[in-house]
């Protein structure tokens, strides 16, 4: 099981495409943007930020 590097506390990475997680120690993810996406991923536990990502989506590859 994965912890977070901050609190470590146990954390899982939800799979479905909703941005808050409803499992309490799942992963919180957020995006912004249309055409590239940036997301960032969030510990629930201390709300540190876990890690950055990003991709081509949107407009351009029918992508959410």
């Amino acid at each position: 099981m994965a912890k977070c590097p901050h609190c470590k506390n146990e954390v899982v990475l939800e799979s479905t495409k909703r941005e808050t997680a409803q499992v309490s120690d799942a992963v919180h993810k957020e995006t912004a943007g249309m055409v590239k996406k940036e997301i960032m991923y969030s510990c629930p536990h201390c709300d540190s930020v876990l890690g950055f990502g990003f991709f081509i989506g949107g407009l351009l590859t029918d992508r959410p």
